[in-house]
């Protein structure tokens, strides 16, 4: 899953070179964190947030062959 959501945010982003991704697993859950250059904080999250949501929705999809629940977190 970290990958994927790197490879979506680098192709987001006009600095893909600052994008930073980590994983956190608790059990059956993971955290993961996305860390953007502040210039490009918007283009990640989208107007009303709606990039934000397909990002976590194509993520929430991709884990459920897993049987993991996936929480992506924005920082």
């Amino acid at each position: 899953m970290k990958e994927l959501v790197e490879v979506i945010a680098k192709a987001l982003v006009d600095h893909p070179d600052e994008v930073v991704v980590t994983e956190k697993e608790n059990g059956r859950s993971v955290i993961i964190e996305l860390h953007v250059a502040p210039a490009d904080m918007g283009k990640v999250i989208g107007k009303q947030g709606r990039i934000a949501k397909a990002i976590r929705s194509v993520v929430k999809a991709a884990s459920s062959k897993d049987n993991k629940h996936v929480d992506v977190e924005i920082v």
